[in-house]
């Protein structure tokens, strides 16, 4: 006990702190804790019905896989667990609805992966979601419907689209977010969708035979949900605080490796970094080419990643394929490069704003970033 105190005090003290008021206190606070994980355990398994009985994420004998129509439940991404809504065919939207074949509006399909998507982020949250709300406020509207799902890359934005004007779905415009994931996943992957025979030759289980593997479930997640959500604040306040991750993605160059001079060979197989280059312009080509034809231009933007950032590769690869690819076959090419670099330039913060804490998706102000520039470039 400390000497500072007086005599009154050292008394007050020992009478309030004694084994038994002691035993009471700590008995008081694992009853309250007892009760609120019960409750979070109650409110946990209500929002969760529907999810058990569907899942978001499905196999498609066509574009390999996609999101399921009219789907309102919850999805996993991490430690997030996180709304996710779907319309009719399977675009994530802010509420199940009937998109018809042909608006009155001037309709943009975005497409992409999981950027696109917006992982992890409830629709309102993604730049998909601001840019329809956006639209929709203006005096000649501007519809966007987001296709793009986590990855996606040529092969699938060429299939997908296909499918889409063969359903008779009318848009005046494809604007596509090119990922710098595209060039491993053309390298290692798709191959059962593909229509070139050298690529179809190595197809080893066909698309929506084997559905797709089901998110990894954990425990914490799933049953206790307020409790995860408070755990992984304080989990990202206390990364936030040790830099932890920010020297992880400063030292991370096997992420973006193709970009990089010297990529694990191993990442690319059968086709390698140069074999996946050379299919997904070969898959962008046939894509260009199919909207030509039915008059719809093509835009392709390109954006960075947190390492890219982190190692100041400013004029990436990724750009430089997608800016030579662009001159004859699209609408234009917006590079989102010049932006994000600058923010981080005067932000030495900027990872912990832009990007999810422990992730290297958009946070939800890397989403309104990604916004505000297409905004500018789409709806002038």
């Amino acid at each position: 006990m400390p000497d500072c105190l007086s005599s009154p005090a050292r008394a007050s003290f020992r009478a309030y702190f004694t084994p038994k008021r002691l035993l009471f206190n700590t008995l008081m606070v694992l009853y309250c804790l007892a009760l609120f994980l019960g409750f979070d355990f109650l409110y946990s398994a209500v929002t969760m019905g529907q999810e058990k009985a569907r899942s978001a994420r499905i196999a498609d004998p066509v574009y390999d896989h996609g999101l399921a129509a009219n789907f309102d439940g919850y999805d996993i991404w991490g430690e997030a667990r996180y709304r996710l809504i779907t319309d009719n065919f399977g675009f994530k939207d802010a509420l199940v609805r009937e998109v018809p074949l042909k608006s009155s509006a001037r309709r943009i399909l975005l497409m992409g992966d999981s950027f696109a998507e917006g992982i992890g982020m409830t629709f309102d949250n993604s730049f998909a979601g601001l840019l329809e709300r956006a639209g929709h406020q203006r005096n000649e509207k501007v519809e966007f419907l987001n296709a793009g799902v986590a990855s996606y890359s040529p092969s699938i934005y060429y299939k997908k689209i296909k499918y889409l004007l063969e359903r008779g779905l009318q848009f005046d415009e494809v604007v596509l977010l090119s990922d710098s994931s595209d060039v491993e996943d053309e390298a290692t992957s798709y191959f059962c969708i593909d229509d070139d025979p050298k690529y179809l030759r190595l197809c080893a289980t066909p698309p929506g035979v084997t559905p797709e593997p089901a998110i990894k479930r954990d425990f914490l997640v799933d049953h206790f949900v307020v409790s995860n959500r408070v755990r992984v604040t304080v989990k990202r306040w206390i990364q936030a605080a040790l830099g932890n991750r920010r020297h992880a993605i400063e030292n991370d160059r096997n992420r973006i490796g193709w970009t990089t001079k010297n990529p694990d060979p191993a990442k690319y197989r059968p086709l390698g970094a140069d074999g996946g280059i050379a299919r997904s312009l070969q898959n962008m080509t046939k894509l260009s080419d199919l909207l030509a034809s039915r008059g719809i231009p093509l835009t392709i933007v390109v954006y960075p990643w947190a390492q890219q950032i982190a190692q100041n590769d400013r004029d990436s690869r990724q750009v430089a394929l997608w800016r030579d690819f662009c001159p004859t076959r699209c609408k234009a090419f917006i590079n989102l490069f010049p932006v994000f670099f600058a923010a981080a330039d005067s932000d030495k913060d900027w990872y912990e704003h832009l990007y999810i804490l422990g992730d290297d998706h958009f946070s939800a102000a890397g989403n309104r970033m990604m916004f505000e520039e297409l905004a500018k470039r789409l709806m002038p």
